[in-house]
């Protein structure tokens, strides 16, 4: 077993924990947008679509924790969240990036635990 595999539950709880406090877009849509891009936007309908993305964002982040405590559907919870962390940063990096150096924690954050979901689906490859 990989050294990943072993500490798959924690890095899933970590990652996990730290996914969920976009919930706050979801009651300060505004400060989210700037504390994670530097910028904001307006309007009802922009507010509105934020505060669903911070739930949508917060419903990946439990997802995963509910995955670190049930390996029967732990595979599937991290294939979905590496593809919504994959959307997020490929979104920035073809048509955000002017918002790269702002999100740069984010990006570096979300990039490292890609790594990780990966190396854990190669490490566990034999086991699908």
């Amino acid at each position: 077993m990989n050294m990943v595999a072993k500490h798959i539950k924690w890095i899933m709880l970590v990652s996990g924990a730290l996914t969920c406090t976009l919930l706050y877009a979801a009651f300060s849509p505004q400060a989210a947008l700037l504390n994670t891009f530097g910028a904001s936007v307006s309007g009802p309908l922009a507010e509105l679509i934020v505060r669903n993305w911070g739930v949508l964002i917060f419903l990946i982040g439990a997802m995963l924790i509910y995955g670190a405590f049930n390996p029967v559907h732990r595979k599937l919870v991290i294939i979905v969240a590496a593809i919504s962390k994959i959307a997020f940063i490929g979104f920035l990096v073809t048509i955000g990036n002017q918002f790269l150096s702002a999100a740069g924690i984010a990006i570096a954050v979300d990039s490292g635990v890609i790594l990780l979901f990966i190396l854990y689906l190669i490490g566990t490859r034999r086991e699908i």
